[in-house]
């Protein structure tokens, strides 16, 4: 057994047992968790020591002391009628008021914002007050049955990660952690005076791992302690007076706290961004980095490596953001979710490695008597390790407390095993790209931006209206397909990418990822009707192009052979229903097709629409020639193994190479071939926990019969 590229946690009182465990793994890395901090001891132990790190939190005698740096974010109010000439508003209704508290230290006629929402006009400041005592907005001379909000400014008092692990592990009178602000100007000099000292203070850790920055996603609690709002991407909990000024003499212009509080919708991901909103997350994201920098030089000077988690306060460092490669870290470690969860930590450009922190969390709520915390340690493993194929994270580790974990033996062993074949796969690899079919571009509002991040709102969670189109990009991860993602913005400024065989566009109307008024910019419908026209390949998954204009719903319906009745055009009959009794996108289809949520209503426009599948009165699945290019529609695609299958399908199939598809290619759905040229070497994995057998196509289309044990990749040269 090779032995390295793993990290385990310890906790305390537990080194004897850590030693045997990284002995056992073979683990060359070991790391504190939330709530314990390393012995002095450690040091030595192991080649890695890391110690965990924050910048903006963990220092309530600094936080105490000058609590009007601490973090803010804007929160909006519950809508209200008014049924009188007066509303009072209780702005703290529904929020925690142990998490966060109103800021009268600015002035709130400055920074808040009551707007009727009936007419979306702002209040004027003079005809209303705040009752300070009793937490309520006085709204004078309103319009009766007209809707109110107020939108205000709120210290925050506790740090939502802490809060999260404090109440999961029962945590009792620890003390909460108060998040304190980067642009502050005494806490701006404060968090460097503060690193030189941690690093005196901490010899033992070689590694110091960054948990993370300065401002945490927005995760906001209601009044039952329970997540209110949460959304992995949100800069809400970013702002400040002065962000908010520093903004207005940057960018020339000032921001209200609409633009932030966007409806209550705090500018989800799922929301077609506003120009204002893209300009603050740019001018975060260039403070955050500008400081970072500041951080990780004074760590390196102190001859250590500096390493970022991709997680709770990492706002500002979005790792494909133009400015992360300027900040210098060594590595970046993130929490494993899935496949596109790996992917998005393992091509992170601009860093020397990447590590990806595996599931299950060694927490008691999963460490319990009568539990087997293997179960989702194998599906969590299988379903990574396709992404791992084609691009592998450098290390891989686990999180919690290792004293949980050490009670479960079975669980010991497994991820033994786990640790062996990670190894074996990233020393096969070599750092070798895998053969790839074909480049598929995934076209959204964010493009580079959120690469591998789509339909995300808290990490990997999983949710009703998002697994539907997640599928696509979990599928993605392991498929032999160069992904890239691109945006309207770079259609509209360079055109389609010359070596884009595919575009794929997946998501319901309005949202970022389907696009919603983008697809109205007269230089964008063209520029992508051209090229579908011009042999381009186009997959919409769900309500691809989706904006009612024009006389089409869906404005690539000529290319799609597709629209959907929105009830508008009842009048005009459609007669084309007919299903195909076979195609090549559905030749390996044993199963019904899962659709997730679907759509309803979506139908053929001519007779020359290839009807794919069609159920209970509904298109489901469709493919149109376009000019020389082609377009497959498909009404959902959840993730799983027959969906990938028909995915890749589409995708050769729309790019007009079907022909290409039986290159390192498994004709057995729960197999998947990985070639790498470079080295010689090609692998073919089982993905399934039973027995395969599977017919294996070379690269020339000569095919070999192989069997494969539950889970067992067989490595082979290229003769």
């Amino acid at each position: 057994m090779n032995k390295g590229r793993v990290t385990i946690p310890t906790d305390d009182n537990f080194i004897k047992e850590t030693m045997e465990i990284a002995e056992k793994w073979g683990a060359d890395g070991i790391r504190d968790c939330d709530g314990f901090k390393l012995p002095k001891e450690i040091k030595g132990l192991a080649e890695r020591i890391y110690s965990t790190y924050f910048v903006a939190r963990g220092d309530n005698k600094w936080a105490e002391a000058n609590k009007e740096e601490l973090q803010q974010t804007y929160l909006m109010t519950k809508h209200h009628v008014a049924s009188e000439d007066k509303l009072r508003i209780k702005i703290m209704d529904g929020y925690f008021s142990e998490q966060v508290q109103p800021d009268t230290y600015h002035d709130i006629k400055t920074w808040w914002e009551v707007i009727d929402r009936t007419t979306n006009k702002v209040v004027d400041i003079e005809l209303w007050s705040y009752d300070e005592k009793s937490q309520e907005v006085i709204i004078e001379k309103v319009d009766k049955w007209h809707e109110y909000t107020v939108t205000f400014l709120a210290y925050c008092i506790w740090d939502p990660t802490q809060m999260y692990n404090h109440i999961t592990n029962n945590w009792g009178d620890k003390p909460h952690e108060m998040p304190f602000d980067a642009r502050k100007p005494k806490s701006n000099k404060y968090i460097f005076e503060a690193m030189h000292r941690w690093l005196d203070e901490h010899p033992e850790s070689n590694i110091v791992r960054f948990t993370t920055f300065f401002y945490h996603f927005t995760l906001i609690f209601n009044d039952l302690a329970k997540e209110k709002f949460v959304d992995w991407f949100g800069y809400s909990s970013s702002v400040s007076p002065e962000a908010l000024e520093a903004f207005k003499e940057e960018k020339g212009y000032a921001l209200r706290p609409e633009d932030i509080v966007d409806e209550g919708y705090y500018n989800s991901s799922f929301r077609v961004p506003s120009r204002e909103y893209l300009d603050y997350i740019d001018f975060q994201q260039r403070f955050v980095a500008e400081n970072v920098k500041k951080l990780v030089d004074i760590v390196h000077e102190d001859g250590r490596e500096a390493m970022m988690f991709l997680g709770d306060n990492w706002i500002g460092t979005e790792p494909y953001g133009k400015y992360f490669s300027s900040i210098g870290l060594d590595g970046v470690v993130g929490s494993v979710g899935g496949g596109a969860t790996l992917r998005m930590i393992s091509d992170i450009p601009g860093v020397k490695y990447t590590e990806g922190r595996f599931l299950p969390y060694f927490f008691p709520d999963t460490f319990f008597e009568g539990n087997d915390p293997c179960m989702e340690a194998k599906e969590n493993w299988i379903t990574a390790r396709r992404a791992l194929m084609r691009k592998p994270v450098d290390r891989i580790g686990y999180g919690g407390y290792l004293s949980l974990a050490y009670k479960f033996p079975k669980f010991v062993e497994y991820i033994e095993s786990v640790c062996n074949e990670f190894r074996e796969i990233y020393d096969n690899i070599g750092g070798n790209k895998p053969y790839c079919g074909l480049k598929v571009g995934v076209l959204n509002c964010w493009g580079k931006l959120r690469t591998w991040q789509t339909h995300m709102v808290a990490h990997a969670l999983w949710y009703k209206q998002i697994y539907t189109y997640l599928g696509v990009i979990e599928s993605l991860s392991g498929m032999s397909f160069d992904v890239e993602f691109i945006s309207f913005d770079d259609i509209k400024d360079n055109g389609v990418p010359n070596d884009i065989d595919v575009i794929i566009n997946a998501g319901d109307a309005g949202t970022a990822f389907s696009g919603g008024e983008k697809w109205l910019d007269t230089e964008i419908i063209t520029t992508i009707r051209e090229w579908i026209y011009n042999g381009g390949g186009f997959v919409g998954v769900g309500e691809p192009s989706a904006v009612l204009y024009g006389g089409h719903f869906f404005q690539l319906s000529e290319a799609l052979g597709v629209d959907k009745e929105l009830g508008f055009s009842l009048s005009t009959d459609k007669y084309f229903n007919s299903e195909l009794d076979k195609h090549f996108i559905t030749a390996d289809v044993t199963d019904e097709i899962d659709f997730g949520e679907g759509q309803k209503n979506v139908y053929a426009k001519s007779k020359d629409t290839e009807i794919i599948c069609y159920k209970n009165g509904d298109l489901l699945m469709s493919s149109n020639d376009y000019g020389k290019g082609r377009a497959v529609y498909i009404a959902g695609l959840p993730y799983s193994i027959e969906n990938t299958r028909i995915l890749m399908r589409s995708c050769f199939y729309a790019a007009h190479k079907e022909d290409k598809m039986k290159i390192w290619y498994a004709d057995n759905l729960n197999c998947e071939v990985s070639a790498y040229l470079e080295s010689n070497k090609y692998a073919v994995i089982n993905n399934s926990h039973e027995k395969q057998v599977t017919f294996v196509y070379d690269g020339n289309g000569n095919k070999t019969k192989i069997e494969l044990q539950p889970g067992e990749i067989k490595w082979n040269k290229i003769s």
